[in-house]
């Protein structure tokens, strides 16, 4: 027998052995696999700055879904979104009719006392905006990036993007 014959011999042999050929060819490292975690509450800042409803939508269903995981616990967990980008414009209180849905959503997120959404003073000034033109809900810091530093540094949260 030739050096060549045993080696495909060998290949032969070795697809036929259980667990060494993929089961599904598009699948040749197999599936994920799921792992069970169990998080405990953090404090966290999120740094908002976005250009659209649907991505300001997208960074609320990240906040609500990591306050859910935490048990939504205001003694363990905290959440700051610290906003000033483009959405800024969304919670203008003239601007209420057309992002209500958005806002009473934005809003509910806050009562808890676990999600907090404070706004760059300095950024909502570029935008024509006085904290007198904002929803109520929202905490003015003079700002965003300082805000973020501040939170991070004295009071160790987590920085999320």
């Amino acid at each position: 027998m030739s050096h060549h014959s045993t080696g495909l011999l060998l290949m032969l042999f070795a697809l036929l052995l259980p667990g060494t050929a993929p089961a599904d060819p598009a699948a040749p490292w197999g599936k994920a696999f799921s792992l069970s975690v169990n998080y405990a509450p953090q404090k966290v800042v999120y740094d908002v700055a976005v250009q659209s409803e649907e991505q300001f939508s997208r960074a609320l269903d990240r906040v609500s879904y990591l306050n859910n995981l935490y048990g939504a616990d205001p003694f363990a967990a905290s959440i700051v979104l610290v906003l000033h980008g483009q959405e800024m414009l969304f919670f203008a209180i003239d601007n209420y009719d057309k992002y209500k849905e958005l806002m009473t959503r934005a809003q509910s997120l806050t009562v808890g006392g676990t999600i907090e959404i404070r706004m760059c003073e300095t950024a909502a000034r570029s935008y024509g905006l006085t904290p007198a033109e904002i929803h109520g809900f929202i905490d003015m810091v003079p700002m965003a990036d300082a805000e973020i530093v501040r939170l991070q540094q004295e009071s160790g949260y987590a920085y999320m993007q």
